[in-house]
């Protein structure tokens, strides 16, 4: 049960952060490396306080009504989080507000989960007589089937159909049911009773309670606005708020502006002409006569209606990931939406964009990207070299792509002009032809055949004049000034691409890295400048440097007085190393299924189960084959982040339907990449507990693991990733893996020589 409600706790929780905190993954893994180290504090501290050594049944029952407690406190709290910070939804939250809310919050919740490790390993020593060496490994195998089953039931059924304070409530009550059955040791009808007894209990705390706790914790969210909208689906959550003349407004108004946040991001206003004729009038306006138009994002904003407006546009294709997404803005932004459901011109496409395309025969005049800046991984691949390929590749002669970012209507900060010159570049290695717009927004047009793109604003009056096209803001009047001879000549010497700006990619997020920057450097926060000198230090550099700390790790513990110690120190070092490392395969498999296919908080859930289900399956074949393969099990792990990227670069070129990838292969990947996992934390436990305290230091290699998760959460997705790229990431996790395989063969060879000395 511990497993279960900690690996749903865990889901719930990372979607309350992504909505409170606009998560990116340097947030998203800063607060998983937030939850890895309460989880592995609480384990540590129940092995060396000996909880529960005399009575372990009082003392699991009381974590799981900690458990219990902790979840739905740690939602409230989290919602509460940024009115005690005095910010407003919608409003980005700097590094350490974050750190430090989500530090408190999961504090009770994730200490509970991993003490109650600990104590399920003592109750099987306890009730079913088991040796600590076969406890560990039972409790591991019960810990990850309990997860696994949880990421099942929370991607099928439980984030789909119920809200967050509803999940909270349904995993309380199991603990607090699965508290009294093992403090009072009730028999099967005790137990049927007390299962019905909940049975009905739930009735009334999914059907009122937490329906009113949801929606007060959704006002305190969104303290000042009010909501008239709110949906969670798969790809995240999506609210509508409605504001007229700094008031918040109960009903709909005449002049009311309604907003559409994204995972608490603002995705739209209505009305906001501005935006929608900048997303749409630019990029037409370029070509000389659009017949057929692909729009990537942003129609709910008006730019599918704008777009309409010229006349020689035959054909629209709108792509967009999320149904309810839409749902939505036809039922709150009807008249910026009408013309999807009404013009027989516009095929909306509800699915991913890079998707459409690879499977898309068409030809298009103008591809236009209308996302946000690439803040994560999911929008960097909207930025790519890849991309960029691949939207050339559904060009019709003489038509051209349009993208636009945030920029600057005055000078360009260092930091924005190298994010936007890397941006420049990467559009350059796919097409030679190129143009650029300055101002608040900036807008470039790449295209494969000379004269297609203009940087001359008459000819782009002109064209606006000819098509008769009414406009309030891309008018006669502003475009000679956007493009006015000496903003455009500014603008081609910042942007200008040096020798050393960095293209970005798919499996090399430079672009992400830049935008990382822009974001930290908006606060108060030494994190910036962390990360800009980070950027700075060479991969020879990071690499000579790790090698170096490695081996003089391995050399010390290689040389600890007595046998015992050292196969210990050998067990803990491959223990931290295989927590580093499945972390690292974990990110790697996310960030990879983004990468190719786009929606990877649908896959969250399943590929967490499916992880957590190898996990278990790892374990128990490593009760069954004995505890002697921990060297060949430390080698499968050095191999196998190069061996996982490997494979996801042949279904990238392979181009495999995406239903395949998403339903087998990449479940498949996760659940091998786990029961690598479970096999080397079970082989190793049975090394770790067999000299001395077994009892105490079951909790202690736990920690172990989650320590390791935690530096790899914070090391991956922090710095190396965003820097370094996918490929050097991987090649880092496996020399750490191959420092710990060094620990466990000098191990192993004392064991022999120790064996052999006692016989």
């Amino acid at each position: 049960m511990g497993g279960l409600g900690a690996v749903v706790g865990q889901i719930v929780l990372m979607r309350e952060l992504i909505l409170i905190f606009n998560g990116n993954e340097i947030s998203l893994g800063s607060l998983l490396a937030t939850w890895l180290l309460w989880t592995a504090a609480g384990s540590a501290l129940a092995s060396w306080t000996g909880l529960g050594r005399k009575r372990p049944r009082a003392a699991a029952s009381a974590l799981l009504c900690l458990e219990a407690a902790g979840l739905p406190w740690a939602i409230w709290a989290l919602r509460c989080a940024k009115s005690y910070f005095s910010v407003v939804p919608g409003e980005l939250v700097g590094p350490a507000p974050m750190l430090a809310a989500s530090f408190i919050c999961l504090s009770l919740f994730c200490a509970a989960a991993g003490a109650l490790f600990v104590l399920s390993a003592r109750l099987a020593e306890t009730e079913e007589g088991m040796t600590a060496r076969s406890a560990a490994g039972f409790a591991y195998l019960t810990e990850a089937a309990g997860s696994a089953l949880g990421g099942v039931l929370a991607s099928l059924l439980l984030v789909r159909f119920l809200s967050a304070f509803q999940i909270a409530a349904l995993i309380g009550l199991l603990d607090l049911a699965l508290a009294a059955a093992l403090l009072f040791r009730l028999r099967r009808r005790q137990t049927a009773l007390l299962a019905a007894a909940a049975a009905l209990a739930a009735i009334p705390l999914l059907a009122w309670v937490a329906p009113q706790w949801e929606a007060a914790a959704r006002a305190r969210l969104w303290r000042g606005f009010a909501v008239v909208a709110e949906r969670n689906s798969v790809y995240g959550n999506l609210t509508v708020t409605e504001t007229s003349g700094g008031l918040s407004l109960p009903d709909a108004q005449p002049g009311a502006m309604r907003s559409l946040y994204e995972n608490g991001s603002i995705l739209a206003n209505a009305p906001d002409p501005a935006a929608a004729e900048e997303a749409i009038h630019y990029a037409l306006l370029e070509h000389a006569s659009p017949r057929r138009v692909l729009l990537i994002g942003g129609g709910v904003g008006g730019a599918v209606a704008e777009a309409l407006k010229h006349p020689s546009v035959e054909r629209l294709d709108y792509v967009e990931l999320d149904p309810a997404l839409i749902d939505l803005a036809r039922k709150f932004f009807p008249d910026e939406t009408v013309a999807i459901d009404r013009d027989p011109r516009v095929h909306l496409h509800l699915l991913d964009g890079r998707r459409f395309l690879s499977e898309a025969t068409e030809k298009f005049d103008a591809i236009v990207i209308d996302t946000p800046d690439p803040q994560t991984a999911q929008l960097n691949r909207f930025y790519t070299v890849e991309f960029f390929r691949l939207a050339r590749a559904h060009l019709a002669r003489g038509g051209l792509v349009a993208i636009q970012l945030h920029a600057s209507e005055e000078t360009l900060s260092p930091d924005l002009a190298a994010f936007l010159r890397s941006i420049r570049r990467t559009l350059g290695e796919v097409f030679p032809y190129q143009a650029t717009i300055p101002g608040e927004t900036i807008h470039f047009f790449g295209a494969a055949e000379p004269g297609v793109l203009t940087s001359d604003p008459r000819v782009l009056v002109a064209r606006l004049h000819q098509r008769r096209i009414a406009t309030q803001y891309v008018s006669q009047y502003f475009i000679p000034y956007r493009m006015s001879p000496d903003r455009m000549a500014q603008t081609t010497a910042d942007l200008a691409p040096t020798a050393i700006t960095p293209v970005n990619r798919d499996f090399a997020p430079v672009a992400y890295a830049f935008d990382v920057v822009l974001w930290s450097a908006q606060f108060r926060s030494g994190y910036a400048n962390c990360f800009r000198a980070a950027s700075d230090i060479s991969l020879a550099r990071v690499g000579g440097g790790l090698a170096i700390a490695l081996l003089a790790i391995v050399i010390l513990l290689a040389f600890l007085p007595g046998h015992a110690r050292r196969r210990r120190a050998a067990a803990g070092g491959c223990v931290a190393a295989t927590g580093f490392t499945l972390m690292a395969l974990e990110i790697f498999l996310l960030l990879g299924f983004q990468a190719l296919y786009g929606y990877v908080y649908a896959e969250l859930a399943i590929l967490t189960g499916l992880a957590m289900a190898g996990m278990a399956a790892g374990s128990w074949l490593a009760m069954q084959c004995g505890g002697k393969q921990i060297a060949w099990t430390q080698l499968a792990l050095a191999l196998s982040a190069p061996a996982l990227l490997a494979a996801i670069s042949l279904l990238a070129n392979l181009r495999v339907a995406s239903w395949l990838a998403a339903d087998l292969l990449f479940p498949a990947l996760a659940a091998l990449a786990g029961a690598l996992g479970g096999f080397q934390f079970t082989v190793a436990a049975s090394s770790f507990v067999r000299d001395a305290a077994p009892r105490n230091g079951l909790g202690a290699l736990y920690a172990l693991d989650l320590a390791g998760g935690c530096a790899g959460a914070l090391a991956l997705s922090g710095f190396l990733i965003p820097i370094y790229g996918f490929w050097p990431t991987a090649w880092i996790t496996a020399a750490v893996n191959a420092a710990a395989l060094l620990l466990a063969m000098q191990a192993n060879l004392r064991a022999k020589t120790n064996d052999n000395e006692h016989i």
